[in-house]
Parts: C-alpha cells; sequence; structure tokens
C-alpha cells in the first residue's frame, strides 16, 4: 500500500496528528483506496515555528539522519510547516516526491492568475514568508500578509479565539488588499483553515489539503483517484 510521510517540523506531537488528521481525510474524501498516512515530528526545534531562528532550526532538523532514514522508507512526503523548511535539501537526498504546504498552498491560490494574500499569526516571519512567495515567481500576484496581534502559542491554545482572530486577517486580505484568494499560512493553523473555507465566498486554502493534492499530482495519483 502507498505510504505517505507527513513530516512536522516542529516539536508539538499534537500538531503532528492534527496535520496527520486531516490529510487523511482528504485522501478519503477523493481517492477509493487511499494512501496509509504515518506522521513524524523533528526531535528539536520549537514547538512552533515564529521566527527566523526557529525555521533555521527546523530547516537542519528535517534533515537529521533519523528524519531521512524514515523519508527514504515513503512514497511521497509532505513537509508540514509553512515556510517549507528543509525541503529542498531534502527533495535531494530521497528519490520520491516533496511537498511542501507552503509551496502548494500558493501554488493553488496563485492557479489561474487569482490575486491572493495570506493570513496567519507569525509577523516575524512576514519577510520570510513574502521572500518565499518571490521565489515561485509569484510576487506580482501577492497582495501581502495579515497577521493576528498576541502571542501566536497563547492564541493556538484557544481554539475559537484563534479562527476568530484568522478571520479578521482573512477579511483584512480580501476587503483591504483586493485578494481574491487567501491561503491560511501554517500548519498548526490547519483545523482552523479548515472551518474558515466554510466562512467566505473566496476560496480559502488550507495548506495540508493543498500539499495532498500537489502530492498526489507529483505521485501521479490523481488521475487514478
Amino acid at each position: 500500500m502507498t505510504q505517505i510521510l507527513l513530516l512536522n517540523p516542529n516539536t508539538s506531537t499534537a500538531t503532528t496528528q492534527m496535520m496527520v488528521d486531516i490529510a487523511r481525510s482528504y485522501f478519503a474524501s477523493v481517492m477509493a483506496s487511499p494512501p496509509t498516512v504515518i506522521g513524524a515530528t523533528v526531535s528539536r526545534g520549537a514547538p512552533m515555528i515564529v521566527n527566523e531562528q526557529d525555521l533555521a532550526v527546523a530547516a537542519e532538523a528535517v534533515n537529521d539522519p533519523q528524519i531521512v532514514a524514515l523519508a527514504s522508507q515513503a512514497d511521497g512526503v509532505i513537509v508540514g510547516a509553512f515556510g517549507d523548511p528543509g525541503m529542498e535539501a531534502l527533495r535531494a537526498r530521497l528519490e520520491v516526491p516533496v511537498v511542501g504546504i507552503g509551496t502548494a498552498s500558493v501554488r493553488e491560490a496563485a492557479e489561474g492568475g487569482r490575486r491572493f494574500g495570506i493570513a496567519t499569526t507569525t509577523p516575524m516571519l512576514a519577510d520570510s514568508i513574502a521572500a518565499n512567495v518571490r521565489k515561485l515567481g509569484l510576487g506580482a500576484s501577492f497582495t501581502g500578509s495579515r497577521f493576528t496581534t498576541g502571542d501566536p502559542l497563547a492564541l493556538g491554545d484557544v481554539p475559537a479565539q484563534l479562527e476568530n482572530s484568522l478571520a479578521s486577517a482573512v477579511q483584512a486580505c480580501i476587503a483591504q488588499d483586493g485578494a481574491q484568494a487567501v491561503v491560511i499560512g501554517g500548519g498548526p493553523l490547519g483545523e482552523a483553515a479548515q472551518a474558515l473555507c466554510e466562512r467566505f465566498a473566496i476560496p480559502v486554502i488550507g495548506p495540508v489539503p493543498a500539499a495532498c493534492r500537489a502530492l498526489l499530482h507529483a505521485m501521479r495519483l490523481d488521475e487514478a483517484a
């Protein structure tokens, strides 16, 4: 049976399980014989990636020998942090498709030339987020990022507050920036993203399902779904 590794570059096992659950649910909704999804959590770093230092440590942790060994046994790999830390280095080490939730969701948002924004909780990563968008050649379509206020870790502990704060950020992307689609920027925001998809008329893109779609395409499994 096809096996997908969902790799969490932060140290929160709860976040890993949440993303695995979302991926399993997505695959089951679109495939008669969905792949097996297993989760892996890095052994060092931060419980949530909120700044450039966290991102740098995560990139190293994703390429630790034990993670690479686990990934080499999978048929496809999802890197489950919005900055896609370590993705390119991991891809170079493996012979299977590797996708990142950041790249996948941004590319999906920009499909058809749509103007898109990003709503997330980590203002200290604003420059990194914008740089990643430009690296994908999508800077001209990017309306900018909107951020929640307050401590991202504390906000993540109160799901209803997180959802409402992100909803305000999504609304700002639409009303103030003219976004035609909005990405929810972060693996730990996956559950909130699921709920926000139902609250807006324009596409609100959850990063984990976007990565699942990108991986199916890379593995050519979307043709058999």
